[in-house]
C-alpha cells in the first residue's frame, strides 16, 4: 500500500545519529499504562524498527493473542491489532498519522509534546464482531537528533458502542483541551459504498484500469464513479475529493 511506503520513509529513521532516550524507560511507562488504564499499549521505536505490545484483559476482548506478554515486533506495525481494525478506518488511521506527523514536524520542537491523536475506530473483538475502539497516539521525538524517536498508541474500549457504530478520527491539544484537526466531510453520507471503494483506490495511487480490475467493473463506471464524486463533494479532481474525505 502506497501509503504505508510514505510513512516508512517519513517515521523510520533507522541510519539517523543515535538517540539517547533509554528505551527500557519507555517501555515501562507502556506497561503502566496498560495495566492502569486497561489498554493494549503500543510502543514503536523508529530507530530500531520494532514495537512493544502491553497487554491488558482488553486484548482479550479484543481476541489478541496473550500467550507472548509483552510482545517484541520486528516491526513499527503491530501487524496483529492493525489486521483487527474496519477496513475503512483502516486507511484512515494511516493518512490521519500522515497528518499528524506533517504537522508535528512543523511545530517547534518545545510545543510538540502537546499534541496528540484521539481516535474512535471499528475494531473485530473476540466474537468477530466490530465494536468501537478509542485509539490514542503520541509523538516522543529525540532531545540529541531532533528525530521521531518513539510512536505510542493506547487502544481502549469505548464507553459508547450505541448503534450506529461512528468511527472518527482527531488532532487535539492536551494541554488547552480542544480539538486542533478533525474530519473535514462526513463522507460516508454523501458517497455510494461504491464511490468510497473507487475513492480510496484512487488515494492509494492506482488508475482507473487498475481499480476496474480491483472491483471487476469497466474503466467507464469507474469513470463514471469518478464523475460522481467530484460532483457530489463539489471538489476538481479526484486527488482533491480524497484528501478532503480522509484528511
Amino acid at each position: 500500500m502506497e501509503i504505508i511506503e510514505k510513512l516508512n520513509s517519513r517515521l523510520l529513521h533507522t541510519t539517523a545519529g543515535q538517540c539517547q532516550l533509554d528505551v527500557e524507560v519507555y517501555k515501562q511507562r507502556a506497561l503502566t499504562y496498560a495495566q492502569m488504564e486497561g489498554t493494549v499499549s503500543v510502543l514503536s521505536d523508529m530507530q530500531a524498527d520494532k514495537s512493544y505490545v502491553y497487554k491488558s484483559k482488553t486484548a482479550f476482548e479484543l481476541g489478541l493473542s496473550m500467550e507472548e506478554n509483552p510482545a517484541e515486533i520486528n516491526s513499527i506495525w503491530e501487524e496483529e491489532i492493525i489486521k483487527k481494525i474496519h477496513p475503512d478506518d483502516r486507511l484512515k488511521k494511516y493518512i490521519h498519522e500522515m497528518r499528524f506527523y506533517e504537522m508535528m514536524e512543523s511545530l517547534d520542537a518545545e510545543v510538540r509534546a502537546e499534541y496528540g491523536v484521539l481516535s474512535k475506530i471499528r475494531m473485530k473483538n473476540k466474537d468477530n464482531q466490530y465494536q468501537l475502539v478509542k485509539h490514542r497516539m503520541f509523538y516522543i521525538y529525540s532531545p540529541d537528533n531532533g528525530k521521531l524517536r518513539f510512536a505510542f498508541c493506547l487502544y481502549q474500549l469505548a464507553l459508547d458502542q450505541a448503534l450506529p457504530m461512528v468511527s472518527n478520527f482527531m488532532i487535539i491539544n492536551t494541554t488547552r483541551g480542544e480539538v486542533v484537526v478533525k474530519d473535514k466531510l462526513d463522507y460516508q453520507n454523501i458517497l455510494s459504498r461504491r464511490e468510497l471503494e473507487v475513492l480510496k483506490y484512487v488515494g492509494e495511487g492506482y488508475a482507473s484500469k487498475q481499480i476496474a480490475e480491483f472491483l471487476s467493473i469497466s474503466i467507464n463506471t469507474v469513470s463514471r464513479h469518478r464523475q460522481n464524486i467530484l460532483e457530489k463533494l463539489n471538489v476538481k479532481n479526484s486527488v482533491q475529493a480524497f484528501k478532503d474525505s480522509f484528511y
